[in-house]
Order: structure tokens, then sequence, then C-alpha cells
């Protein structure tokens, strides 16, 4: 990159860079003197981060105005592992719409989460330590963001995981949040364990048809400097994927190239929450308010989102793999609503309604090809809008929360009046969600559902719609309950406003939630030459916004007043409530699976063998040593005469051996 292309396209390794510097420093230095310094230091370095973030999105989109051709720059990079010369790993920072994208989404919302934090978290004993993980957290999804290689997204994934890890178990002393940051991290090794066999076969292939290709890849890639097989520039060129979709497992009957994907795809829906791997996000609301605001609006389960779209041209040239995403988040989509309706703490029903829109974003993706990539656009729109108005309804929540100190919706209600500024921006948020005009959520959703149809998906628009009505419902449904009415706790009777400290980000993410849907993301995030429709299709938007205001009548019928309706239509439906009430006893069966069948049939054997041979062998080993060294001891005398006896013997049975042979 020369100086032309400006100072912050030159020095974007800035962005992740800050948030690491300030970890080491707020961790080592800062926390251990003052509190309240960690969190204005922490907080500074994130917002710091957030303005080189937008500076490089407007140099980038000043240099490639919108509408033309956005191309892929690595304006920075350092070779890190080297196998022979010309094939190394480098460690760098790719610069392309959808980093740009995704680097203004994580510094914002972190940056708001910092702010908020700073009074939410007051006063807690962990405050120092709370900061620097969240200056981990941000950094390792930075970093993750801007792998121009797949090795190095590979190690900033598991960061993320590490990261996420600390801080659903922050409340280290509370067995239930124990429990959570395990379940999650066990949860997400299991699929990342898929993700780092995927990661293998592409890096094996990768080096191992380079040098067929590497010249080819190099002009099509605008010359990139030291392009390498692991690099997303050559993993997403045709050469090379037509030619590694030519090798098969013979075994499976498949290419390796959708064998590859697949396995790929295992790590992107364990860290993104698609069932079946979804058990560990509801849990995951243990840990502190901000952080699962964090964790649902703008790091974790956004990169599975990430990893699919940055490798979209690999998995739309497999159509299985491309199957794969667009029914298992067309499923979840579904799923993850059904439950949500039923749920009682007002987090958990957040989480459900992060793995529903999560599958919206994958199914968008599952549904178009290379030909007809609208889905594409609308998947990274809707991350966008998703981002901001679900990071305001888990600062909502925790403002709630904070005031009440439950989170059983049926033991708040009547917050209207007492909290009114958290009162209008959670509303803005439920709008937002619900699809309503004119917030954001109206537009990247219908994009979803203009991509489905258009792709020739009827049945995947058919789920995507009904969903659309499902999420007005029972977001309508927390929202009625915790604001309507009376007070039904002694929290609620005694709640007030938040700090300005808390409700200033909100605020500012109620603006967000409100105007980003007018942004012309076909514009500036696009794959291929068909662009997302511009403008409202009114032939879906009319019944996608009919049946987002059939489902706020719903709830409103049901949950106005005092809740007879609502009780008297969850008899009505009998045991299937019960069983959507308790998600479909999931976690049940994964309990049953792995303690009645896992443990007991296949970790209680292997214990076994560990123990009687592995261990048994090695104390047999050193019980025959000893018993060895205890025999030959009686040798050892100190008397010349007892040498000289055995010397005597010896070789009289020498002689004996000998004579014996000569006959």
């Amino acid at each position: 990159m020369d100086g032309a292309s400006g100072w912050m396209m030159q020095h974007a390794w800035l962005i992740p860079a800050l948030p690491l510097a300030s970890f080491a420093i707020v961790g080592l230095l800062v926390s251990p003197v003052s509190k309240r310094a960690a969190g204005i230091v922490a907080t500074l370095a994130i917002m710091a981060s957030a303005a080189c973030a937008y500076l490089l999105a407007w140099e980038y989109f000043t240099l490639y105005p919108p509408g033309g051709k956005h191309p892929i720059l690595v304006p920075w990079s350092y070779e890190w592992l080297r196998y022979q010369p010309g094939l190394s790993v480098n460690v760098g920072v790719l610069v392309d719409p959808i980093s740009v994208l995704l680097l203004i989404v994580v510094t914002t919302v972190s940056s708001l989460v910092h702010i908020y934090s700073n009074a939410y978290m007051h006063g807690d004993h962990g405050f120092g330590r709370y900061f620097t993980f969240l200056n981990l957290f941000t950094f390792s999804m930075l970093g993750l963001v801007v792998a121009p290689d797949i090795i190095q997204m590979y190690v900033c994934w598991e960061l993320v995981g590490v990261s996420s890890f600390l801080l659903i178990g922050f409340y280290y002393m509370k067995p239930s949040a124990v429990s959570a940051a395990k379940k999650a991290f066990i949860v997400t090794r299991f699929a990342d364990l898929g993700f780092l066999v995927g990661v293998i076969l592409l890096s094996y292939f990768g080096f191992r048809l380079f040098p067929e290709w590497s010249a080819e890849v190099g002009a099509a890639t605008n010359g990139l400097a030291g392009t390498q097989p692991v690099d997303f520039a050559y993993l997403n060129h045709p050469a090379f994927l037509a030619r590694f979709s030519e090798l098969h497992v013979a075994f499976l009957g498949t290419s390796m190239l959708t064998l590859a994907m697949i396995l790929v795809y295992m790590g992107a829906a364990g860290k993104s929450a698609m069932f079946p791997l979804h058990i560990w996000l509801p849990d995951a609301m243990e840990g502190p308010t901000p952080v699962s605001a964090l964790i649902h609006a703008a790091t974790m389960v956004v990169a599975g989102v990430y990893l699919v779209a940055r490798l979209f041209p690999a998995f739309a040239y497999s159509e299985t793999a491309a199957l794969v995403v667009m029914v298992v988040g067309a499923f979840t989509s579904l799923f993850a609503a059904i439950i949500g309706t039923t749920q009682d703490d007002i987090k958990r029903v957040l989480a459900f309604s992060t793995l529903s829109q999560l599958g919206y974003m994958m199914l968008a993706l599952g549904v178009c090809t290379t030909e007809y990539a609208a889905g594409y656009t609308a998947s990274m729109f809707h991350l966008f809008t998703h981002a901001f108005f679900k990071a305001l309804l888990f600062l909502g929540a925790g403002a709630v929360i904070h005031a009440v100190h439950t989170n059983s919706i049926w033991e708040m209600g009547g917050l209207a009046k007492k909290m009114p500024i958290t009162h209008i921006t959670f509303l803005i948020a439920t709008l937002a969600i619900s699809g309503i005009w004119p917030f954001a959520g109206f537009f990247s959703k219908d994009e979803i559902l203009v991509s489905a149809l258009a792709g020739g998906h009827p049945l995947v628009f058919g789920v995507a719609f009904v969903v659309a009505g499902l999420t007005a419902f029972y977001m309508f449904r927390i929202y009625f309950v915790t604001f309507w009415g009376h007070g039904r706790g002694e929290g609620a009777a005694h709640a007030h406003e938040a700090p300005a400290v808390m409700w200033l980000p909100m605020a500012l993410l109620a603006v967000l939630s409100s105007v980003t849907g007018f942004i012309p993301m076909g514009e500036f995030v696009s794959l291929g030459e068909h662009e997302a429709h511009h403008g409202i299709n009114l032939a879906i938007a009319i019944p996608a916004t009919a049946v987002a205001l059939l489902g706020m009548g719903t709830a409103a019928f049901l949950y106005i007043g005092d809740g007879r309706r609502a009780k008297s239509a969850a008899l009505a439906m009998g045991g299937a409530y019960h069983v959507i009430k308790q998600k479909f006893y999931i976690d049940e069966l994964y309990l049953f699976i792995t303690h009645r069948i896992i443990f007991h049939y296949i970790a209680r054997p292997i214990a076994w063998f560990d123990r009687h041979m592995v261990d048994g062998g090695v104390n047999a080993s050193g019980w025959v040593t000893r018993t060895s060294g205890r025999v030959l001891s009686f040798m050892q005398t100190g008397q010349v005469q007892t040498y000289g006896i055995w010397f005597t013997g010896g070789v009289a049975f020498v002689i004996l051996i000998l004579w014996c042979a000569l006959l």
C-alpha cells in the first residue's frame, strides 16, 4: 500500500493492537492499583480502536466508492511460520467490505458495553478482572475479523472461546456460572474439533495444489504480494476450488471440498450455537449482563456467521455444504423462536431470540449462490442491524435487572413510568427486531425474505415468514409483562431509572437501531453482479409486516391485564406447552447420552483400561525392576570368596557349554 491510500489503511493493525495492549496494561499494571482506573483505561482503549475503525472505513470507501468494485487488500502482513521457501503462514490485516463492516460493529458495540459496564459493575470485587477479560475478548474478535488466512482466524477463534469461558464463569464462586462456563467451553470444543480437521484439510491441499495454481491466483487477486496457500484469497479462488472438488473421499463418496466445508461449518455452528450445538448459549446468561450483550451482538456468536461469509465462495461451490448451512439455519431459526415464546427469564428469552436471528443469517447465506448472491448481502446487513438492537435489548434488560434484582419477567411489571428512558429504548429495540418500519430490522429481515424467495426456496421463505411473526410475539410478550401493568415484586415497587452512564449507551444504540436500516448495504457489501434489492419490496414487506402485527396483537391480547388469557392458552396447549417450556428436553437428552451411554459404556471401560492395563503395566515394570534388584543384591556381598565362587562357576558353565557344542 502506498501513502495515497491513507494513514489508517497502512496502520490498520492498530485496531486489534489497542485492545491487546490495554489487556496487558490493565491486567498487569492498572488493575492491581486502581479498579476505577482499570475501567477508564480499558474503555478509552476500545474507544480509540473504534475511532480507528471508523477512519479506516472512511478511507476504504473513499478510495473505493460505494457501488463500485471493492477489492480485498492486505495492507499489513508479517511472516509467522515458514515451511519452505515460498510457503509460509502470515499474520496480517485483511481489509475488505465485510471485515470493515465487522470492525465497525465490534468496536462500536464493545465501546458502548465498556461505558455501560463502568456503572453496571461498580462495586463488584472483580471490577478490574472484568475489564481485563473484556479487552481480551474484544481483541480476540478483532483479530479473527481481520485475519487474512484461516490459520490466524483459527488461533483468534480459540482465543474467543477462552475469553467467553472466562467471562461466562466470571462469578466463579457461583456453581451455576462455573457449570455454564464449562458447558460453553466443552460444547464449542467438540465443534472446534471439526473446524480444526477442516482447517487441516484446507491447509494440506492448499499447500499441495499451490504450485499448480499460484500464478493464476496471484493474477486474480489484484497481485496481492505474498499470497499463500492458507490465505482466503487463495482458498476462495475458483481455480483452487475446481481442482479441490475433483478429489473425492472414497469411503464417503463425496468430494474432499464438501467434506472440508462441512467440517468447517461444524466450528461455525458451534460458535453461532446452531442446532444441535445450541445448548450452551442460554446457560451463558450466567455471566454479567453486559457480557451477554457483547457475546450476542458483536463477538462470539456472530463469528460463525462471519466464517461462513468469509469462505462463502467455497461453500457456494459445494451445493451439499450450502444445503447444510441453509437447512440447519432455517430449522434453528424456527426451533429457537418457538422456545422463546414460553421462557420466563428475560435474558433467556433474548438468548433464544439470538439463536433464531442467527439462524436467519445462516439461512440467508445458504440460499444464495455465486450467480444469485443477494442472500450474502442480506445476511451481512442483518448481522449489522441485529448487533445494535440486540445489544440494546440486553443492556435494557441489564438496566431492568439492576433495578429490580431479578431475571423473572413475572416479578417485574409497571416499569414504564419508573424507568422511562429504559422503557422507550427497549421499545425501539423490540420494534426493530420485530421488523416494524422504519426501524432497522424491517429492512434487513425483508432482504432475507426476498433472497430466500427469489433464490428458489419457498419452504425456507415460509419458515422465515413464520419466524417473523413468532419474533414479534415473544418480544412483545416480555415487553408488555415487564413494562406494562402493575409491579408484581418487591424489586419492581422500588425500581428507578438507570444512571446516565448506563442509559446514554442505550440511547445511542436506540438511534442506531432506528436509522441503520436506511443504509444501502448492497452498495457496500455485495458479491457478484446481482446486488441485494434496493428499496422496499411491497410484495414481501406488506405480508411480513402484517404477520409481525399479528404477533404483536396476539401478545397484547394474552399478556396485557392479569394474564388469565395467557394461563388459559397454556392450559389449552396441554403437554405441548410443557415440552416447549422445557426446551424440547434437548438438555436432558444430552445428559442421558453423556451420563448413561458415553460415561457408562465408553468412558468407564477406558478408565478401567487406563487404571489396570496402562497404569498396571507401568506398576508391573516397576515391580520387576525392584524385585530383580533385590535378587541381584544378594550377589553383591563384598566378599572375595563369594565372587571367586561365582567366577569359577561361571567359567565352568561356559566350558560345559563349549564342550557340549563341540560334541
